[in-house]
């Protein structure tokens, strides 16, 4: 299994590159701002096939890239319908008295090709990988986070869960009662070697994270 990550952009926003090993078929999760020309060095140092886009929420600093990217490699992008919205609006994901300066230079456009998440669970196969998606609403309306089965399973929790801490909760549509309630059911299953793969700061595991939470345990 390849994991290839780095935070992008101002916002220091995780982008990863998942694949089965190099010169197969990937997927990208989450190229924010000034992420697009290191996904496709990636791309061609692992001699990768990018075969979509994954998004974990609308958030700007989450979809900054997309369109570049998605044009470039010619793939089609996945998003919770609930959060689509926010792909050619991000201002209107974002609380009201947000710097509208920190949008300077946002696309502000939804990439040719987007496809929708199951609205609650759903399971993709891309790339030779099987990722499960779960829509754990609170962070943002469509917050999902990614599981994907691995000799060492992987947990992509988007802004949702990070190391020590859950994702804020008070933008539009967030609710911290819904997102522990949906973070507890997306994990319930999960090993507590399950290594989490957060949007912000460092990677972490579940078992550390249950014992921080107890609502995860």
């Amino acid at each position: 299994m390849l994991v290839l990550g780095f935070p992008a952009g101002s916002f220091g926003t995780h982008a990863y590159l998942l694949a089965p090993r190099a010169g197969a078929g990937c997927v990208i999760v989450d190229p924010g701002q000034r992420s697009a020309g290191r996904i496709a060095e990636l791309v061609t140092e692992h001699r990768l096939v990018p075969e979509a886009v994954l998004v974990t929420h609308g958030h700007m600093d989450h979809t900054w890239d997309v369109v570049p990217v998605a044009r470039r490699h010619g793939v089609p992008v996945y998003i919770h319908p609930e959060d689509r919205f926010m792909l050619g609006a991000p201002a209107a994901g974002l609380p009201a008295d947000f710097p509208p300066e920190l949008l300077a230079g946002h696309p502000n456009e939804e990439p040719a090709d987007v496809r929708p998440f199951a609205p609650d669970r759903g399971v993709l196969h891309l790339a030779g990988l099987t990722l499960h998606t779960v829509h754990v609403a609170g962070h943002t309306p469509g917050s999902v986070v990614l599981h994907c089965e691995a000799d060492v399973p992987l947990l992509l929790s988007g802004d949702a869960l990070l190391a020590g801490a859950l994702g804020r909760t008070d933008g539009p549509g967030g609710s911290a009662s819904r997102l522990r309630a949906g973070l507890a059911r997306a994990c319930a299953p999960l090993d507590d070697t399950t290594v989490v793969l957060p949007g912000h700061g460092a990677r972490t595991t579940l078992g550390r994270e249950r014992e921080v939470h107890a609502f995860l345990r």
